[in-house]
């Protein structure tokens, strides 16, 4: 049975990258099309579009998740496999019919980060695997939910495209994804841990993981991220102008962006009960 290292570009999956040799590492790149938000250094933009072997104007994410990603490649000496679905545009439009993804419709992180992932596995793997998940030993809940979902032989299962039909529809078929593993929660690796183990290592770390307008984040945060990622959080901002829906009940990010707060918020003014996190 293979392992496969499931990598979100942050600190807890690029430890587990470090700690657990796998016969696979894997990251899905989330990508969107607004060309306010594109990477200018056109020779980065060759080496993801390259590893992607799709169209790259630019990410949902922090920038700095695509050095991140390089930096681990070398740092741990083996190849990263990048994987990408279709853009957070033609996901929202063909997949929720405009509708905007929100606490009801959970559909980007499975639609962009684990089909993806999932389809790599059906194409090139076929055959049963371990993957491994970046939950820490504070985390089991987590854990427990993903463990719930598993079918009666311990794995995961996910609906995915493996063709076209006579008349041009996709062909779906639902596999059977993985058997998760928690190393972490196994060997009681706690934050701590890992923030201390990457303080003198050469792989740089956005500021955040996951996207930068993610709707999971508390209204302040969103706000700080429009002050670090303006162009990024307009982006979010006019998905909701022009699409169905708003990302967080009864407030739009136009609102949220707007907002003049009443003291000066810094970096560590914040942390993951702020951030909520993207379930991978």
């Amino acid at each position: 049975m293979k392992t496969v290292n499931s990598l979100s570009g942050g600190k807890t999956s690029s430890y587990i990258a470090a700690h657990y040799p796998a016969d696979y590492d894997v990251f899905a790149l989330v990508r969107i099309e607004d060309d306010s938000c594109r990477i200018k250094d056109k020779k980065i933009v060759q080496e993801i579009e390259d590893r992607i072997q799709a169209p790259f104007i630019a990410t949902a994410e922090d920038d700095a998740i695509i050095y991140t990603m390089l930096d681990l490649e070398q740092y741990i000496g083996r190849p990263i496999i990048w994987v990408t679905g279709p853009t957070f545009e033609s996901t929202i439009h063909d997949v929720a019919g405009g509708y905007l993804p929100n606490r009801i419709r959970r559909f980007c992180t499975s639609e962009m980060k684990t089909k993806p992932i999932a389809s790599w596995r059906h194409n090139t793997i076929n055959d049963d695997v371990i993957m491994r998940f970046g939950f820490r030993a504070n985390e089991k809940s987590r854990a427990n939910t993903m463990n719930s979902k598993l079918n009666e032989n311990g794995q995961t299962e996910v609906k995915i495209v493996i063709g076209k039909l006579k008349d041009g529809r996709n062909k779906w078929k639902t596999i059977e994804y993985c058997a998760p593993e928690y190393p972490l929660i196994e060997d009681n690796i706690y934050k701590d841990n890992i923030e201390h183990y990457w303080s003198d290592k050469p792989v740089r770390f956005a500021y955040m993981n996951n996207c930068i307008g993610c709707w999971w984040r508390t209204p302040a945060l969103l706000k700080h991220m429009h002050t670090k990622f303006p162009k990024k959080m307009e982006y979010f901002s006019n998905l909701e102008k022009n699409g169905k829906g708003t990302f967080k009940k009864d407030m739009s990010y136009e609102k949220i962006i707007s907002w003049k707060p009443q003291i000066k918020l810094f970096d560590d003014s914040f942390g993951e009960c702020d951030s909520g996190y993207c379930g991978l």
